[in-house]
């Protein structure tokens, strides 16, 4: 920890101008007789905020309704057609270095998170044959736009001359929840359209960063875009560079993480579907599970979208009616696709660990997970081939499943061409259709972290919360937040949490950014 930081800060990157945000003042742990919460949901959200709790002598239970923990960053077991035992997950994300919260969750099992490994880099293409790359780019804004500008083959100086400045303006100083009231009615789509962004720089950048919310840019809005951009480029100096685990999610982030609950005291339930939650007069709840009733002082509910829908839908006491209908109201971005293969041979040894694409069809990006997965590398050494996965995001609720998979492995072929000679050893195409979606106009609406009832508080990534945090660093932040709220309850200092700043790095586009919103 840095000299000056007090202890529980997440530690920060290379950001000097990071935020913190203390949490209420108490005493450092639980007094007298432990209050029992119930934590709903074991993703990344339901055990940040069991760890703050247990750490602090909460008595906490956290029930998972799949026999794994991580939510959808689960993995599992399963038996290839060669023989080999291997993990099986939803596919690749980035942990990026402005993930503070996230690092600090899983800074619990390795302070050095030494689990991460880095990617040299972030290649985006393009099938017109445009390319782009992160590697050399200034982290620092706004050398850093001024240097993806300027490396970029998509930006060109007439295309520049084309350009509209004044909406692009608002991305030179974005603060939350300011950015929802400004462009949260105008889909990510129209907004892109406005600003006249070149073509190219439109589909191969802005559109791989809008498909990273799982959703349709003419359905996204306009202010998540805004806040991403800020969140990762304008806004930070930690860049666009990222980490990615050594191992499976399971033995690289959660069966670890376990450890460190039970070894706090926390009790880990999973295959453990939660049926209802039922307030008490006395404030607390009871948990209905598989049977069995057991009374608790607070709830934490974590749960996806469709699992919070129908946990509150059969539990119709836990809020007021309006509560209720913000609830119902949640809506769940389109299906992807995460497809891996195990070929028979390897792809050639220059391809990235990790490239965006666009215009290939139904596929927005291809990974080699040998380049940094221990295990996949051990097949992939063992046997001569290579782990590759494959995403397609935002996929037509009615398309063909089968067509999109067949799409999906031609475009690799086209991307890849070595790929084409490979034989399948085996796949496992996974479909899902759970990831929250922020449509135009649904910011005002979104669910916050308190709830009508003190002693009920909500954590994840659906969850809105007033601060410049997106994707898994919102769900480790809002479960830090939740944990506070009911902390604060009994008296207990709560989680420090860091963000990226608010507003524009320097006084010049701050200022120009707020003549344009005149």
């Amino acid at each position: 920890m840095p000299p000056g930081v007090p202890p529980g800060v997440p530690p920060g990157g290379r950001d000097r101008r990071s935020r913190v945000l203390a949490p209420a003042g108490g005493a450092a742990r639980v007094t007298g007789p432990a209050p029992h919460t119930a934590v709903v949901g074991g993703g990344i959200a339901g055990l940040a905020a069991a760890a703050v709790l247990a750490e602090r002598g909460v008595r906490v239970t956290v029930y998972e309704r799949q026999e794994q923990l991580g939510g959808r960053l689960a993995g599992w077991p399963t038996r290839l057609a060669d023989g080999s035992r291997v993990t099986m997950s939803r596919g690749f994300h980035a942990f990026f270095r402005q993930y503070y919260n996230l690092r600090a969750l899983l800074g619990r099992i390795d302070p050095a998170l030494g689990m991460l490994k880095g990617l040299p880099d972030y290649p985006l293409r393009h099938s017109r044959g445009d390319r782009d790359s992160f590697a050399k780019v200034p982290r620092t804004p706004p050398w850093s736009a001024l240097g993806f500008v300027a490396l970029s083959p998509t930006f060109t100086w007439s295309g520049l001359a084309r350009m509209n400045p004044r909406p692009a303006l608002h991305l030179m100083d974005v603060r939350v929840p300011q950015v929802y009231e400004r462009l949260d009615g105008t889909s990510a789509e129209d907004y892109l359209a406005a600003v006249r962004f070149p073509e190219a720089a439109r589909h191969l950048a802005f559109g791989v960063f809008s498909r990273s919310f799982f959703a349709d840019p003419r359905e996204l809005s306009a202010a998540e875009l805004a806040l991403m951009f800020h969140i990762y480029f304008l806004g930070s100096s930690e860049g666009l560079l990222f980490d990615v685990p050594d191992e499976p999610f399971p033995a690289a982030l959660w069966d670890p993480l376990e450890l460190h609950l039970r070894k706090a005291g926390a009790e880990v339930r999973t295959g453990a579907a939660v049926d209802r939650v039922v307030p008490r007069g006395d404030g607390g709840f009871t948990v209905e599970c598989a049977g069995s009733s057991d009374a608790c002082d607070a709830v934490v509910l974590a749960l996806d979208t469709d699992g919070l829908r129908s946990l509150a839908a059969r539990s119709p006491g836990l809020g007021d009616e309006p509560w209720h209908e913000r609830i119902a109201a949640l809506r769940t971005a389109p299906p992807f696709l995460v497809s891996r293969l195990w070929l028979d041979r390897p792809v050639d040894r220059h391809r990235a660990g990790f490239l965006g694409t666009s215009g290939y069809g139904p596929l927005d990006n291809v990974s080699v997970l040998e380049r940094w997965e221990g295990e996949a590398a051990r097949w992939a050494s063992r046997t001569g081939g290579s782990v590759v996965e494959l995403h397609a995001y935002a996929v037509a609720p009615g398309a063909d499943r089968a067509a999109v998979q067949r799409e999906a492995l031609e475009q690799l072929h086209r991307i890849y061409p070595e790929t084409r000679q490979a034989r399948v050893v085996d796949a496992r195409p996974e479909w899902r259709a759970d990831c929250p979606l922020f449509p135009v106009g649904g910011f005002a609406s979104r669910p916050g972290i308190r709830t009508p009832r003190p002693r009920l508080v909500l954590a994840g990534d659906l969850v809105r919360v007033d601060l410049p945090v997106a994707l898994m660093e919102r769900a480790a932040t809002t479960g830090f937040l939740a944990a506070n709220a009911l902390l604060e309850q009994w008296g207990v200092a709560g989680q420090a949490v860091r963000t990226v700043p608010q507003g524009g790095r320097s006084a010049a586009l701050r200022t120009a950014a707020r003549l344009a919103r005149r």
